[in-house]
């Protein structure tokens, strides 16, 4: 039963009411405005594109804005219509006091929001006083995801590549040996496909509510799935995600410095893999401090360049070693039983080459964004580039490797090359400076959800100390787990299957369905469905075989070796 209003408290939500009567009036006299205006001259209902408007003449010009404006004005009033209706609904089924007046402030805002209200109070919550909202704004800018809002799109094209092209690519003609040639061309080229367009997907919606930036991709989750399912469906995954993959690729630092150093001193005495695992964690000690998302852009860029550097080199010295003489292009496991989960393995092989769809909402968040130059055009013009290089890294790397070695390849395809010594050692620096890059790449929204969490939940204050303590924690973390369990072929189909097929996959098509809800069967609902059922037998088909080379690595394996 809804608790009794007193007279005060009716008096005091009839006042709220009542001050919005004015911005009711004002929207209404301009509403009449404009549909005189309207009246006094057809508007165009023809909309042409950019360089059609060029040539108008000013007075066709005028037509065309007022008509875009009164259309905008007409979508603001039918909102307020229903916040009004929502208002009447508030005002009768209170539940008491504090309820009641949430609801009626919450939508009185709003209204004033419409209405061109001080912009000092926009955006706030309807208990939020100016001081929090200022601490609010202060903390956004400290954080490293949206402190600075200033990118291109090419940042969007060198961050996308470098978060993508990693470790992953090195491992795919491995993945080849496991699945033949036909499976293998048939995945590789499937997945380059919807991999895209789930990056389209996700590049749409991170504007897809007007005056509002889904920064996060735990924030596009909330608004997919609520508040606190849409966290506990997105933050877990994400976080395995981007955990996982600086792991593999504090494995794959530290294996690529051993074999340079192999090559340049052959004679030198052997140094464990675990020295250089740490040498290479002792950049990130370093780099890890840089504040926001945009001050490793440098970085980003250089590991971008090496790797298609590094990449060229694996299939172009792949292709000059030649067909080896004994060559094999059949099954290396001879049991049934051996094959299937050496499928298992390569599929998560090729999942997490494919995986860096985690940080795509993070690197758009960078780009400026109006309503007249929305985010997702500088976005998605340097996704584009991205994938294109992408596949030119990809599929020579992987069609020519397996080519060449067949089922003997190593899981890293660098180290099945021998000759040249010079080159082979430089290709192995390069994957040493681009996985640099990929380690802060997917570090850097770790370090945003950390933070968050220590400064808006807990009330830390932001400070130096706060950020240069839980970053070292991280990295030594990510480092001493390498150390622990360096299985590069292992843990790339583990982790690849177990989260990475998800939120690249088919988590974007699940937001994708909830949010537009296309008509059944229509060619995007089945597009949608597709990928979805792909992308789930995929994420349970890769740990499983993951987890099988983990474990017979391990048999062989002595910790801290």
């Amino acid at each position: 039963m809804a608790a009794p209003i007193s007279d005060e408290i009716a008096q005091k939500i009839f006042k709220v009411m009542e001050e919005q009567t004015d911005i009711l009036k004002k929207m209404g006299n301009g509403l009449t405005k404009l549909e005189e205006a309207k009246l006094k001259k057809p508007l165009r209902v023809e909309v042409l594109d950019e360089e059609e408007r060029e040539d108008w003449d000013e007075r066709d010009k005028t037509d065309y804005e007022r008509n875009k404006q009164f259309e905008k004005l007409m979508v603001e009033t039918i909102a307020i219509r229903e916040k009004m209706e929502k208002m009447q609904l508030a005002f009768l089924k209170a539940q008491g006091m504090d309820d009641c007046l949430y609801n009626i402030v919450d939508i009185a805002l709003e209204l004033n929001q419409f209405a061109g209200g001080d912009n000092k109070k926009q955006n706030m919550a309807p208990n939020m006083t100016e001081e929090e909202a200022a601490r609010q704004k202060a903390i956004n800018d400290w954080l490293p995801v949206t402190a600075s809002r200033t990118a291109k799109w090419w940042y969007s094209a060198f961050h996308n590549v470098t978060a993508m092209v990693g470790a992953g690519v090195l491992s795919l003609p491995y993945a080849m040996s496991h699945l033949g040639w036909g499976p293998g061309v048939t995945v590789l080229i499937l997945s380059w496909i919807i991999t895209f367009y789930t990056l389209w997907q996700m590049v749409e919606m991170h504007e897809m509510v007007p005056g509002k930036r889904f920064d996060r991709y735990h924030e596009l989750g909330q608004q997919a799935f609520g508040e606190k399912l849409g966290l506990w469906i997105v933050v877990p995954q994400q976080l395995v995600v981007e955990i996982s993959v600086d792991i593999v690729y504090m494995v794959t630092g530290g294996r690529s410095l051993k074999k340079f150093h192999d090559i340049v001193c052959p004679n030198c005495k052997s140094i464990r893999t675990t020295y250089f695992i740490m040498i290479f964690a002792s950049v990130h000690f370093v780099l890890s401090h840089l504040p926001s998302f945009n001050s490793i852009s440098g970085v980003s860029l250089s590991a971008a360049v090496m790797s298609l550097a590094y990449s060229t080199i694996a299939w172009t010295a792949s292709a000059a070693k030649g067909v080896q003489p004994d060559v094999d292009y059949g099954y290396s496991a001879k049991s049934a039983s051996g094959k299937t989960f050496n499928v298992f393995t390569a599929l998560g092989d090729v999942a997490f080459a494919y995986a860096g769809h985690n940080v795509v909402l993070e690197i758009q968040a960078t780009i400026p964004s109006t309503p007249e130059k929305p985010s997702k055009v500088p976005m998605w013009k340097g996704a584009v580039v991205a994938y294109i290089i992408v596949g030119l890294c990809y599929f020579p790397v992987a069609l020519i490797g397996y080519w060449v070695f067949g089922n003997s390849v190593e899981d890293n395809v660098l180290l099945s090359l021998e000759k040249p010594n010079w080159l082979i050692a430089v290709a192995n620096m390069f994957v040493v400076i681009h996985v640099i890059g990929s380690y802060q790449i997917f570090a850097v929204p770790v370090f945003d959800m950390m933070e968050t969490f220590l400064v808006k939940k807990l009330k830390f204050r932001p400070s130096f100390i706060l950020r240069f303590i839980i970053r070292n924690v991280y990295v030594a973390f990510t480092m001493m787990v390498a150390i622990i369990i360096p299985f590069f072929g292992g843990l790339l189909g583990f982790f690849g299957g177990l989260v990475m097929a998800p939120t690249t996959y088919y988590l974007p098509c699940i937001m994708w369905l909830v949010i537009y809800k296309p008509k059944p069967f229509s060619i995007t609902w089945m597009a949608n469905w597709i990928c979805i059922v792909l992308g789930v037998a995929l994420m349970i088909v890769g740990p499983i075989g993951g987890l099988r080379t983990i474990i017979l690595s391990a048999k062989e394996y002595e910790f801290f070796s």
